[in-house]
């Protein structure tokens, strides 16, 4: 297996990985720019880019999805619960759906939140253990912090939801797997975030203070710190689901 993350606009990290030795990866949150890095980087490995995934649609940054899928003839994927609202077909993905990249085994994690379309994708490498390796977990969980619940106007609702499902489909996890957020320190997602890009399921547990909290702690909690909204937000959605 390779992995590659990479630190991008607006405190943004995206990733690529997958199996060498079957030639198959997986590009996830591109950021508009960056689509030949990801290209060049399939060239070094000697694979196909099968997937781009974005986690959910983008408030924060352009995405590069969409482009790149398009560049590389792959499928361009989003949670299926985007179909009533982007204006472009897309691959629809489905919580607990299983993504192929020869030894390397994606999970469709829907974990809604931050937005409701959101998702993580848990990832097992079958050459060295049919366990979970490590998660991608979007704008849901942070190191150190969770994503903001406001974008669409229904804090409260949200909150208990994206409480729901880091304490119920995250937090379940081993605590050995590691954590692979969407944005690190300086990103308006959510308050306080970690400089460090990356963590591990039992050390969040342990050390971040909105994983100690029951539901209405938890909820009272992040409706009293959340950032600004991000410049141009409107403008960055609509790009993101534009025809």
């Amino acid at each position: 297996m390779f992995f590659k993350q990479l630190a991008s606009k607006e405190a943004t990290l995206s990733y690529f990985f997958g199996c060498g030795g079957k030639g198959k990866s997986m590009a996830v949150d591109v950021v508009a720019g960056d689509e030949e890095w990801f290209i060049e980087e399939a060239k070094k490995a000697n694979v196909t880019i099968n997937y781009v995934i974005d986690t959910h649609v983008h408030a924060d940054h352009y995405s590069g999805g969409r482009r790149l899928a398009q560049m590389v003839g792959a499928p361009y994927c989003l949670h299926e619960s985007d179909k009533g609202l982007v204006k472009f077909s897309f691959e629809g993905l489905r919580d607990g759906q299983l993504l192929d990249l020869g030894n390397v085994e994606v999970k469709v994690l829907h974990t809604p939140g931050h937005t409701p379309d959101s998702v993580c994708l848990l990832v097992s490498d079958k050459r060295r253990a049919d366990a979970p390796w490590f998660v991608v977990s979007g704008d849901t969980l942070f190191v150190g912090a969770i994503g903001r619940p406001d974008l669409l106007g229904r804090e409260r609702e949200m909150a208990e939801e994206l409480y729901d499902s880091i304490y119920g489909k995250l937090l379940s996890l081993p605590e050995v797997v590691e954590l692979f957020p969407g944005h690190q320190a300086g990103s308006l997602c959510g308050a306080g975030l970690s400089g460090k890009p990356s963590s591990t399921i039992g050390f969040e547990k342990r050390w971040n203070p909105s994983l100690a909290m029951n539901k209405a702690e938890f909820v009272a909690n992040l409706l009293k710190d959340i950032p600004p909204r991000p410049p141009e937000m409107d403008k960055m959605v609509a790009a993101n689901i534009a025809a």
